[in-house]
Protein backbone atom coordinates (compact mmCIF):
# COMPACT_ATOMS: atom_id res chain seq x y z
CA UNK A 1 0.00 0.00 0.00
CA UNK A 2 1.14 3.53 -0.83
CA UNK A 3 0.15 6.26 1.60
CA UNK A 4 0.70 10.00 1.75
CA UNK A 5 0.06 11.93 4.94
CA UNK A 6 -0.38 15.72 5.11
CA UNK A 7 2.09 16.38 2.28
CA UNK A 8 3.24 19.90 1.61
CA UNK A 9 5.68 20.89 -1.13
CA UNK A 10 7.24 24.24 -1.99
CA UNK A 11 9.50 25.57 -4.73
CA UNK A 12 11.31 28.88 -4.80
CA UNK A 13 9.76 29.88 -1.49
CA UNK A 14 6.22 29.35 -2.83
CA UNK A 15 3.97 26.63 -1.41
CA UNK A 16 2.57 24.58 -4.29
CA UNK A 17 0.16 22.50 -2.21
CA UNK A 18 -0.41 21.39 1.37
CA UNK A 19 -2.49 18.89 3.30
CA UNK A 20 -2.41 16.24 0.56
CA UNK A 21 -3.18 12.75 1.81
CA UNK A 22 -4.41 9.46 0.38
CA UNK A 23 -4.14 5.70 0.71
CA UNK A 24 -3.67 3.58 -2.42
CA UNK A 25 -4.39 -0.15 -2.21
CA UNK A 26 -3.56 -2.89 -4.77
CA UNK A 27 -5.62 -2.51 -7.92
CA UNK A 28 -6.27 1.20 -7.35
CA UNK A 29 -5.67 4.14 -9.68
CA UNK A 30 -4.83 7.64 -8.43
CA UNK A 31 -5.35 10.48 -10.91
CA UNK A 32 -3.62 13.76 -10.11
CA UNK A 33 -5.19 16.75 -11.83
CA UNK A 34 -4.77 20.50 -11.83
CA UNK A 35 -3.64 23.43 -13.94
CA UNK A 36 -0.02 23.86 -15.01
CA UNK A 37 2.20 25.07 -12.21
CA UNK A 38 0.05 23.66 -9.42
CA UNK A 39 2.63 21.01 -8.45
CA UNK A 40 1.49 17.81 -10.15
CA UNK A 41 5.00 16.78 -11.22
CA UNK A 42 6.41 17.84 -7.87
CA UNK A 43 3.87 15.62 -6.09
CA UNK A 44 4.79 12.65 -8.26
CA UNK A 45 8.49 13.22 -7.59
CA UNK A 46 7.76 13.39 -3.86
CA UNK A 47 5.89 10.07 -4.08
CA UNK A 48 8.99 8.56 -5.71
CA UNK A 49 11.37 9.94 -3.09
CA UNK A 50 13.01 12.25 -5.64
CA UNK A 51 11.75 15.45 -3.99
CA UNK A 52 11.73 16.15 -0.25
CA UNK A 53 8.39 17.56 0.93
CA UNK A 54 8.45 20.46 3.36
CA UNK A 55 5.94 18.62 5.55
CA UNK A 56 4.30 15.22 5.78
CA UNK A 57 5.57 11.85 4.61
CA UNK A 58 5.10 9.12 2.03
CA UNK A 59 4.84 5.52 3.28
CA UNK A 60 5.13 2.17 1.52
CA UNK A 61 3.71 -0.79 3.44
CA UNK A 62 3.52 1.49 6.47
CA UNK A 63 7.16 2.64 6.44
CA UNK A 64 8.59 5.97 5.29
CA UNK A 65 10.02 5.62 1.78
CA UNK A 66 13.07 7.66 2.77
CA UNK A 67 13.95 4.84 5.18
CA UNK A 68 13.21 2.07 2.68
CA UNK A 69 15.02 3.72 -0.25
CA UNK A 70 16.25 0.88 -2.57
CA UNK A 71 13.68 -1.57 -1.20
CA UNK A 72 10.92 0.80 -2.30
CA UNK A 73 12.56 1.81 -5.57
CA UNK A 74 12.96 -1.85 -6.58
CA UNK A 75 9.14 -2.05 -6.74
CA UNK A 76 8.66 1.26 -8.56
CA UNK A 77 8.36 2.16 -12.23
CA UNK A 78 8.59 5.93 -12.65
CA UNK A 79 8.17 7.62 -16.01
CA UNK A 80 8.60 11.37 -15.94
CA UNK A 81 7.24 13.94 -18.37
CA UNK A 82 10.61 13.97 -20.15
CA UNK A 83 11.50 10.85 -22.12
CA UNK A 84 14.93 10.50 -20.47
CA UNK A 85 16.46 8.83 -23.52
CA UNK A 86 20.16 8.99 -24.27
CA UNK A 87 20.50 10.22 -27.87
CA UNK A 88 23.55 8.09 -28.64
CA UNK A 89 21.91 4.84 -27.50
CA UNK A 90 19.50 2.80 -29.57
CA UNK A 91 15.92 2.13 -28.50
CA UNK A 92 16.99 -1.35 -27.38
CA UNK A 93 19.89 0.01 -25.37
CA UNK A 94 17.81 2.78 -23.79
CA UNK A 95 15.11 0.37 -22.65
CA UNK A 96 17.58 -2.18 -21.28
CA UNK A 97 19.51 0.59 -19.51
CA UNK A 98 16.37 2.14 -17.96
CA UNK A 99 15.28 -1.25 -16.63
CA UNK A 100 18.76 -2.13 -15.43
CA UNK A 101 19.34 0.99 -13.34
CA UNK A 102 16.03 0.27 -11.63
CA UNK A 103 17.26 -3.22 -10.74
CA UNK A 104 14.89 -4.86 -13.22
CA UNK A 105 16.85 -7.02 -15.63
CA UNK A 106 15.07 -7.95 -18.88
CA UNK A 107 16.16 -10.21 -21.72
CA UNK A 108 16.88 -8.95 -25.24
CA UNK A 109 13.80 -10.87 -26.42
CA UNK A 110 11.61 -9.02 -23.90
CA UNK A 111 13.10 -5.70 -24.98
CA UNK A 112 12.40 -6.33 -28.66
CA UNK A 113 8.86 -7.57 -27.92
CA UNK A 114 8.13 -4.46 -25.84
CA UNK A 115 9.36 -2.13 -28.58
CA UNK A 116 7.37 -4.03 -31.19
CA UNK A 117 4.24 -3.65 -29.08
CA UNK A 118 4.81 0.10 -29.23
CA UNK A 119 5.11 0.03 -33.04
CA UNK A 120 8.91 0.38 -33.02
CA UNK A 121 9.75 -2.83 -34.82
CA UNK A 122 12.49 -2.00 -37.30
CA UNK A 123 13.64 1.00 -35.25
CA UNK A 124 15.19 -0.95 -32.39
CA UNK A 125 18.75 -0.23 -33.44
CA UNK A 126 18.34 3.36 -34.51
CA UNK A 127 19.92 5.95 -32.20
CA UNK A 128 17.28 7.82 -30.21
CA UNK A 129 18.23 11.07 -31.95
CA UNK A 130 16.92 9.61 -35.22
CA UNK A 131 13.43 9.00 -33.86
CA UNK A 132 10.45 11.33 -34.20
CA UNK A 133 8.97 12.90 -31.06
CA UNK A 134 6.17 10.34 -31.06
CA UNK A 135 8.61 7.47 -31.51
CA UNK A 136 10.77 8.78 -28.68
CA UNK A 137 7.76 8.87 -26.39
CA UNK A 138 6.80 5.31 -27.34
CA UNK A 139 10.39 4.16 -26.76
CA UNK A 140 10.23 5.58 -23.22
CA UNK A 141 6.78 4.13 -22.56
CA UNK A 142 7.88 0.66 -23.70
CA UNK A 143 8.98 0.16 -20.09
CA UNK A 144 5.31 -0.43 -19.30
CA UNK A 145 5.35 -3.56 -21.46
CA UNK A 146 8.13 -5.09 -19.34
CA UNK A 147 7.05 -3.69 -15.96
CA UNK A 148 4.56 -6.35 -14.88
CA UNK A 149 6.61 -7.36 -11.84
CA UNK A 150 6.81 -3.83 -10.43
CA UNK A 151 3.98 -3.14 -7.99
CA UNK A 152 3.76 0.64 -8.34
CA UNK A 153 3.70 2.67 -11.56
CA UNK A 154 4.00 6.47 -11.30
CA UNK A 155 3.44 8.11 -14.68
CA UNK A 156 3.70 11.82 -15.50
CA UNK A 157 1.59 12.72 -18.56
CA UNK A 158 1.92 9.26 -20.16
CA UNK A 159 -0.39 10.18 -23.09
CA UNK A 160 1.57 13.25 -24.21
CA UNK A 161 2.85 13.17 -27.83
CA UNK A 162 0.95 9.95 -28.60
CA UNK A 163 -1.53 9.27 -31.38
CA UNK A 164 -4.87 7.56 -30.73
CA UNK A 165 -3.39 4.07 -31.11
CA UNK A 166 -0.60 4.85 -28.66
CA UNK A 167 -3.03 6.29 -26.12
CA UNK A 168 -5.20 3.20 -26.41
CA UNK A 169 -2.20 0.92 -25.86
CA UNK A 170 -1.06 2.77 -22.73
CA UNK A 171 -4.60 2.73 -21.36
CA UNK A 172 -4.77 -1.03 -21.95
CA UNK A 173 -1.41 -1.65 -20.25
CA UNK A 174 -2.40 0.43 -17.23
CA UNK A 175 -5.73 -1.42 -17.02
CA UNK A 176 -3.94 -4.78 -17.18
CA UNK A 177 -1.56 -3.73 -14.41
CA UNK A 178 -4.44 -2.70 -12.16
CA UNK A 179 -6.30 -5.94 -12.90
CA UNK A 180 -3.37 -8.01 -11.65
CA UNK A 181 -3.21 -6.03 -8.40
CA UNK A 182 -0.74 -3.32 -9.32
CA UNK A 183 -1.09 0.33 -8.32
CA UNK A 184 -0.89 3.34 -10.65
CA UNK A 185 -0.52 7.06 -10.04
CA UNK A 186 -0.72 9.30 -13.11
CA UNK A 187 -1.20 12.86 -14.24
CA UNK A 188 -2.96 13.72 -17.47
CA UNK A 189 -4.73 16.60 -19.17
CA UNK A 190 -6.74 14.09 -21.20
CA UNK A 191 -9.71 11.96 -20.22
CA UNK A 192 -8.30 8.51 -19.48
CA UNK A 193 -10.53 5.55 -20.27
CA UNK A 194 -8.98 3.04 -17.89
CA UNK A 195 -10.84 0.17 -16.29
CA UNK A 196 -9.94 0.23 -12.59
CA UNK A 197 -11.44 -1.46 -9.53
CA UNK A 198 -10.99 1.77 -7.57
CA UNK A 199 -10.19 5.33 -8.68
CA UNK A 200 -9.15 8.27 -6.49
CA UNK A 201 -8.82 11.82 -7.84
CA UNK A 202 -6.67 14.58 -6.37
CA UNK A 203 -7.18 18.08 -7.79
CA UNK A 204 -4.32 20.42 -6.87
Amino acid sequence: MLEASNLECARGGRTLFSGVGFSLAPGALLRVMGANGRGKTTLLRALCGLFLPTAGEVRWEGENIRTLREEFWSQLLYLGHANALKDDLTSEENLAFACGIGGHVVSSEEVRAALARFALAGCERLPARALSQGQRRRAALARLAVGKALALWILDEPFAALDAAGIGLVQSLVGEHLARGGMVVLTTHQEARIAAPAVTDINL
